[in-house]
């Protein structure tokens, strides 16, 4: 699954509790295989929020993935309540739904 098709999801924890939606997706260039040589980037992370702001959902990003500086504040000040997903928490994705390995006291704020 993609980054795109995981945006907008709800993520669930392992206790059925709503975590919110998927607002942002961390991805990693290269491989943390050092046996796997690939260029392709892979999901680290989810960024969580029970509170979205869906006119910003994959627009603040430029082609190469950044985020310009103003839109970068706008981001931090609107997702700062925001929970991080690391990926290997993510027990199924593939249900159009996210489903958590762990409860949601265990995730870190943004």
């Amino acid at each position: 699954m993609t980054g795109r098709e995981l945006i907008g999801q709800c993520v669930w924890d392992v206790r059925g509790v709503w975590v919110g939606h998927v607002v942002d997706v961390r991805m990693v260039t290269g491989s943390r295989n050092p046996f796997k040589k690939s260029a392709e980037p892979e999901t680290a992370g989810l960024v969580v929020s029970a509170t979205r702001a869906q006119f910003l959902l994959g627009v603040h990003r430029d082609a190469s993935g950044r985020v310009n500086g103003t839109l970068q504040q706008l981001t931090r000040l609107l997702y700062a309540r925001s929970l991080v997903v690391p990926w290997d928490l993510v027990e199924t994705s593939d249900t159009g739904e996210v489903h958590l390995k762990e409860p949601k006291d265990v995730l870190k704020r943004q």
